[in-house]
């Protein structure tokens, strides 16, 4: 019974060839798995040779005969090899041959196990063809380096790329540690290590870098390293990319190059363009200064009244100082005093100032909101960009018009802040879409060569900007012009207070001031000023005669210039504090902000400047305490 039950699980297995040899090798069982592999029936083949199943020159070479022997020298005979089926095909078979033998030792047979293995040789041989495609395709790759390394960074590997770029041949670099690729400053910082520890721990490391030829010559690589792992996530390896970059570096390089020439060239040219521009306007306010003050002086000599042109040379002068506050601005060298302006009184201050000069041809009519919240801006600059507004609306009607300047209601923009709107529109001439784009640009100016410095729009942009809000230009040709100033509204409703107009020291104790100024004449008009107010006035012209003076008396204020031979401003003023620490200083200065570095807390006040403006100086610092 057992021996039946052996029998039929024997037939019940078709993936395997299970059948008996006797001592001869002559075939005494065979199973369905046999029958399915073989292609004989068990009436076919019983009674037959097994080397039937070997091919014709195996069979010259003695292989069956030779499993057998080995199998009864060894207990065993196992071997991988083509076989035949019945109908001539071969399959490669794995085959096991044991020898059986009774209970008493002596020999009776052999037991014979054959497997098809046909479809796992032909995906092993696939593979093993990829994979020396995959060898000479790395290979034959020329413009990059791909390479190996073991764990320990040891090259593996080596291309035709990799020798290319890097200068070895396979047999000089295979076994060297890959660290020679680097120039010696990384070797040092422990770079190539750090490189191969992020591949290993991250997964990837990826660089652009210098790296080293064999000749020692430098080049700049883009550098791929990736850890190789087997099945079980061991590390066995690192694959290595590397692409030489340099041209494409010496080319990016050369690009920023011709980049910095161009801009370079580019500010010349503004230069130029800014210095025919302002030397123009300079030389028309100086010839109206000048002029004007010529012919007060004679007529002051004959008796006759001076005043018309006095009040023309100041009127002038205040023109040159609007030129450099707007030179500054543009330079965004002018810090701005933001704080809450009222703008229907600004502009209203503005149009008076203008009305006498704009023109007799030129209408100023102004339209404003009911209720408009003060808005967040530098008042001085604000009525500096509505002049410049003003004049090129005026320049834009030579046959004269009307000039409307309206202020809106608040508007509230996407951003989530609300501004409001000053429009200053005219019906002249107009613009295309071409010159709208660059009317804010510096230097860019339509009204003829030394005509303007083609500063006036972008400074009114620039202030615009800086208050929080912004300029438009709407304009077409032939219809007029209108340009929008949008700023901010403030968060507090305070307005600034109307300015008196006497200075805030006009009847004030009389003080001893101390002025430096190294320009002779500037400090005679200061000195003036200061003396018409009642105050007593020791004046010096370097900062080392000012400290003398200072040993000598006491005084109540120090006023400086700051850019002085020997010793400037500020450190005359630090010194000063040592001398006499109750003294109270202030500079007065052309610059508009005080070099880098210069760490002085005290008041400022900007040339030029009027008498009105240094009574105010003196009456802050003599409130300050």
């Amino acid at each position: 019974m057992t021996n039946n039950r052996a029998d039929l699980l024997l037939q019940s297995v078709s993936d395997f060839a299970i059948y008996m040899l006797d001592q001869q090798g002559i075939v005494s069982s065979w199973n369905t798995g046999a029958e399915r592999l073989k292609g004989y029936r068990a009436d076919e083949i019983i009674g037959q040779h097994f080397s039937v199943f070997y091919s014709d020159e195996d069979r010259v070479a003695g292989l069956p005969e030779r499993a057998l022997g080995r199998a009864l020298a060894e207990g065993i005979s196992e071997a991988e090899g083509w076989r035949v089926r019945k109908d001539g095909t071969r399959f490669w078979a794995n085959v096991v041959v044991e020898p059986i033998r009774d209970e008493s030792g002596h020999h009776l047979g052999f037991a014979k196990i054959t497997r098809d293995l046909s479809q796992r040789r032909e995906a092993e041989q696939a593979l093993r063809e990829s994979e020396e495609r995959f060898r000479l395709l790395v290979q034959q790759v020329t413009d990059y380096a791909i390479y190996m390394l073991d764990p320990s960074g040891n090259v593996s590997s080596w291309n035709a790329g990799a020798e290319r770029f890097k200068g070895y041949s396979a047999q000089e670099i295979i076994g060297q540690h890959f660290s020679r690729f680097y120039p010696e400053e990384d070797q040092e910082a422990g770079v190539p290590q750090r490189a191969l520890e992020t591949a290993r721990t991250e997964g990837r490391f990826e660089a652009e870098d210098w790296r080293v030829r064999k000749d020692g010559r430098r080049f700049w690589a883009h550098v791929v390293i990736d850890p190789i792992r087997d099945e079980a996530g061991a590390l066995i390896g690192f694959t290595k990319i590397t692409r030489d970059l340099t041209d494409r570096k010496n080319a990016q390089e050369a690009l920023v190059r011709s980049q910095e020439q161009f801009f370079q060239s580019q500010k010349m040219e503004a230069i130029g363009q800014l210095t025919g521009g302002v030397a123009h306007d300079f030389n028309n306010i100086l010839a109206a200064v000048c002029g004007s003050i010529e012919i007060a002086l004679r007529r002051l000599r004959k008796g006759d009244d001076a005043v018309p042109f006095l009040n023309n040379a100041m009127q002038g002068a205040r023109r040159g100082a609007t030129l450099t506050s707007r030179l500054l601005s543009f330079a965004r060298k002018q810090e701005l005093e933001i704080a809450p302006v009222d703008l229907p009184g600004s502009v209203r201050e503005t149009v008076e100032l203008l009305s006498s000069t704009i023109g007799p041809n030129i209408a100023l009519e102004m339209c404003f909101a009911r209720r408009v919240p003060p808005v967040m801006a530098d008042r001085a600059q604000f009525e500096l960009a509505l002049t410049n507004l003003i004049v090129n609306a005026r320049d834009a009607m030579p046959a004269g018009g009307s000039i409307q300047l309206e202020i809106g209601c608040p508007e509230m923009e996407d951003d989530g802040q609300q501004y409001v709107r000053v429009q200053v529109i005219d019906h002249g001439e107009g613009m295309d879409a071409d010159t709208i784009a660059r009317a804010t640009e510096p230097f860019f100016t339509t009204k003829g060569v030394g005509k303007g410095t083609g500063l006036g729009l972008s400074m009114v942009q620039g202030m615009a900007e800086q208050c929080g809000g912004r300029l438009v230009i709407e304009s077409t040709p032939g219809e007029g012009t209108t340009a929008s100033i949008w700023l901010l509204t403030a968060q507090s409703p305070a307005l600034a207070q109307p300015e008196e107009d006497t200075p805030e020291t006009e009847g004030a104790s009389p003080l001893r001031v101390l002025a430096v100024d190294d320009d002779a004449i500037v400090l005679l008009n200061t000195v003036t000023m200061l003396e018409d107010m009642g105050h007593e006035v020791t004046e010096r012209y370097s900062g080392a005669d000012a400290l003398a003076a200072l040993r000598e008396r006491q005084f109540d204020l120090l006023l400086s210039d700051f850019a002085m031979p020997g010793m400037n401003g500020a450190d005359l003023i630090r010194e000063a504090k040592i001398v006499q620490p109750a003294i109270r200083s202030a500079i007065i200065t052309g610059y508009a902000d005080l070099p880098e570095g210069t760490a002085l807390e005290v008041p400022r006040l900007a040339k030029p400047f009027s008498e009105r403006e240094l009574g105010d100086l003196i009456g802050r610092m003599v409130a300050s305490g």
